[in-house]
């Protein structure tokens, strides 16, 4: 997984999060960016912008973090299944086919289901059900009754204040990390004033970078507390628009349980309707999009490292990191021209 943070210029700043996730710290150029942090969506989302050195731009910069920040924690409340007033909630318990969603959700939903075609079904928003079951929350039987394609049929259909999503009644939708990286990106576009900018939505990193600047993103390894096993230099252009990055990590590591004496954890395989038989521990994905980065690196993980490798050198995809249950990390060839 990510985190993204940054240093004073000649002290690394470290981040008290979870094994497993990456380190971001800027480390060829030494201009301090602002960083602001609020807990949220059971982590931490930060927000890292540099402001020019104009007098008073600071003050601007801190303005517009702290107000992108109450605006990313409104726009999660929406999309979380932990909350009973959620417009997420609303739509797994509304009790007929045919249901009414709002804007953010609509999306969001929206996305899950382009994830899905990225993923060749692999990232599927509607096993909830499933993902509960592996938690040891509700039963989980031998073939699960939504097991198949065909029992999760949904769609949407988009309007300009309503949208109406079709599914069976009783099929439930899961967003979690499909949302994080969502929301990284859509927060991102809100920062169109700094050329340079970083949105980590407690995991899911959003990059922008103007044309000479340069960042390091360490990806840490999820078995050995404070071990990186390998580190990504990010650079802008050197002329034209800033490029955007996706980074993301999915992971077996982090989500675990054990279910009637056996352990568990919370990517699903949807063709099976349960936690993925895999040989890889995480997947790091560098990508044109965090959404995107997210999506790819739940799809390595599950599909594991033989058939993911295999679907890894697509356009888009910058650049993969895996990690597998024996300790052998593997890389793409795309990713050789950004490690530091």
């Amino acid at each position: 997984m990510i985190v993204a943070g940054f240093p004073d210029p000649g002290r690394p700043w470290q981040a008290n999060r979870s094994v497993g996730r990456a380190e971001a710290h800027v480390g060829v150029d030494e201009t301090v960016p602002l960083s602001a942090e609020r807990a949220m969506m059971g982590g931490v989302v930060g927000i890292h912008l540099f402001p020019d050195a104009a007098p008073g731009i600071a003050v601007d910069a801190r303005r517009d973090a702290d107000r992108l920040l109450a605006r990313i924690e409104a726009w999660a409340a929406r999309l979380t299944r932990f909350s009973p007033t959620s417009d997420l909630v609303r739509l797994n318990t509304w009790p007929s086919t045919r249901a009414p969603v709002r804007p953010t959700l609509a999306a969001a939903i929206d996305w899950g289901r382009e994830a899905q075609g990225l993923s060749d079904g692999i990232v599927d928003i509607a096993l909830l059900d499933a993902r509960l079951a592996a938690e040891g929350i509700g039963y989980l039987p031998a073939s699960p009754v939504r097991s198949s394609p065909a029992a999760r049929r949904w769609s949407i259909d988009r309007g300009s204040r309503w949208t109406q999503v079709f599914r069976p009644v009783g099929l439930t939708f899961d967003l979690d990390g499909v949302a994080k990286g969502w929301l990284a990106d859509r927060a991102l576009r809100r920062l169109k004033a700094y050329p340079s900018a970083v949105v980590d939505a407690d995991g899911d990193v959003a990059i922008r970078l103007e044309p000479g600047r340069r960042a390091r993103f360490g990806v840490a390894d999820p078995q050995t507390t404070g071990q990186i096993l390998l580190e990504l230099e990010l650079c802008g252009p050197e002329a034209g628009d800033a490029p955007g990055f996706g980074l993301a990590t999915s992971g077996t590591s982090v989500h675990r349980w054990t279910v009637d004496g056996r352990p568990t954890h919370h990517l699903i395989d949807p063709r099976t309707g349960r936690p993925a038989r895999t040989d890889l521990v995480q997947a790091t994905i560098l990508a044109r999009s965090a959404r995107e980065a997210e999506a790819i690196a739940k799809t390595a993980v599950i599909l594991g490292s033989g058939a993911a490798l295999e679907r890894l050198d697509r356009p888009g995809i910058r650049g993969a990191i895996l990690l597998t249950e024996r300790g052998d990390v593997l890389v793409t060839p795309s990713t050789m021209g950004w490690l530091s």
